[in-house]
């Protein structure tokens, strides 16, 4: 997912209501249609990828590929026709790649393309170690799986952007309803009302206490109570049922949906956790004397995903630190010719698991600063508002430009080194800021804040506090080591451009 389509999702929710799925266009058809489409242009992709990779090995005749007598082109088309093809097809389908839960949501797809791509080159090199007739080039190969997963990723890519588009004016949208009309149905209303691209249009609340018609949050309208469900669901086509659970207090009822609607074909059941707080930690069932118990994780990443996400942070920073060492000794020195103190600044933030430590920075404010900001009372009270000031009189000379290009964060990077933060996280907070994270907070702390993230690479501090809450709290939904590249590929562009950088 973009970060332009994380920003869309915060926009105001006004028509969401009001919008329309495509006439005539059942849910089975509108999906057929965009997983054939999908189908065929990953066969396209792959089909295209390992002609590629035939050019590149063959006849660029590059220095470090052997200079063998150019192959039969039929040979390598006739092996990709009747073994990658169907092969790569199979694995495709048994990885999800074509599962609607998978599809159009976020950077878990495109860890799927890798590892369906680097699944489908085994197959070749098993054929051709137990068939020694089947001679195939060690160098096509690897060209073959790595023009597949960039091919594959890109296509996947501007799919997505079609069916965003599309869903943007009223397509390929799933009539919804929410089973509860309490706070976490209403917390689950704004974050699906603000996305343009989640695919579904919200029609109104289910609720044994409101009366039907009732406008309930954000103008929708309560529909009727449990009971007629079944009514309900036929009368404005439902497609999607999201439960509140903890809006059920009966679990009597709530067995009875899950009986009714879990295994329909017409409509899809989805249930909240209840506990939307927590959500973002990841649960995990354990068995304790034959009970079935569900058990919170106090860390958002665990096992692998902890150790891809610490062996990313230690291979960019160790070499990037003694890239830059030469710049970082130069910016000490022109901080302490442009004004008294000390070149470093250490900020104390929350870190993980609400552990707190100082946060280093290049030194941007006088050391007077609280002085002088005493003589601007509106600035000091937009501070205390929004935690940041856009023309802030205690900045020093050199610390503007430090800031409009992120260069005071730089020292950071040894936060990095200590395991206090990681290149890719939330944005850091001083404990006084954590009561603004609401229900929200307690996820804040499952993980490593970072040193860029969704804020940084989304406008920095020209988004609101709201909205840099939202960002971080989808980050931590949403990681994969992928969204993490991601994430690091669009820094250096928007650190560059500069904008809301003060």
């Amino acid at each position: 997912m973009s970060i332009q389509t994380i920003l869309d999702e915060m926009a105001a929710p006004a028509t969401m209501s009001t919008r329309v799925s495509a006439p005539g266009l059942s849910r089975r058809i509108r999906w057929l249609i965009v997983i054939s489409s999908l189908m065929l242009l990953d066969l396209l992709m792959i089909n295209l990828a390992f002609l590629a990779a035939y050019f590149v090995r063959f006849n660029l005749n590059l220095p470090f590929f052997a200079h063998d007598a150019l192959p039969n082109i039929w040979f390598y088309e006739s092996l990709v026709l009747w073994l990658v093809l169907p092969t790569w097809f199979g694995i495709f389908l048994l990885t999800g790649l074509y599962q609607r839960r998978n599809l159009f949501g976020g950077a878990r797809e495109y860890g799927l393309v890798f590892r369906a791509t680097t699944l489908g080159i085994l197959p070749v090199m098993i054929a051709g170690f137990f068939e020694p007739t089947l001679v195939i080039a060690r160098g096509w190969l690897i060209l073959a799986w790595f023009f597949s997963l960039i091919g594959v990723g890109l296509g996947r890519f501007w799919a997505r952007r079609v069916v965003y588009r599309l869903r943007e004016r009223g397509y390929l949208l799933a009539p919804a309803v929410i089973v509860g009309a309490n706070q976490e149905g209403r917390w689950l209303a704004e974050q699906l009302l603000k996305s343009k691209t989640s695919g579904l249009r919200l029609v109104g609340f289910i609720d044994e206490k409101v009366p039907a018609g009732t406008l309930m949050f954000y103008n929708l309208p309560a529909l009727g109570p449990v009971r007629q469900m079944d009514r309900i669901i036929a009368r404005y086509s439902i497609e999607e049922v999201i439960l509140a659970t903890s809006a059920i207090t009966s679990k009597d009822r709530m067995l009875d949906i899950f009986k009714r609607y879990a295994n329909s074909d017409e409509v899809d059941l989805r249930l909240s956790s209840g506990l939307y707080e927590i959500i973002t930690t990841g649960l995990q069932v354990q068995e304790v004397g034959y009970v079935p118990l569900v058990n919170v994780n106090k860390v958002r990443l665990t096992g692998i995903d902890s150790a891809t996400k610490r062996l990313l942070d230690y291979c960019l920073t160790i070499p990037g630190l003694i890239l830059i060492s030469p710049l970082m000794l130069l910016l000490a020195l022109l901080i302490r010719l442009d004004s008294p103190g000390p070149v470093i600044y250490r900020r104390r933030v929350m870190g993980l698991n609400g552990r707190q430590f100082d946060a280093f920075k290049f030194r941007t404010m006088y050391l007077n600063g609280d002085e002088i900001l005493d003589a601007y009372p509106e600035l000091k009270e937009e501070l205390a508002r929004t935690h940041k000031l856009k023309h802030d009189p205690r900045v020093t000379r050199v610390g503007r430009f430090l800031r409009k290009f992120s260069l005071d964060e730089l020292p950071q990077l040894f936060n990095v080194l200590l395991g206090q933060m990681s290149l890719v996280g939330p944005r850091m907070i001083s404990p006084r800021e954590m009561a603004q994270y609401n229900q929200w907070g307690i996820n804040l702390l499952t993980v490593r804040p970072g040193l860029t993230g969704l804020w940084q690479v989304s406008g920095r501090s020209d988004v609101s506090y709201e909205d840099r809450v939202r960002l971080d709290m989808y980050y931590i939904r949403n990681w994969t080591i992928w969204l993490d590249l991601q994430i690091l590929f669009q820094t250096l562009p928007a650190v560059l451009r500069g904008r809301g950088a003060y």
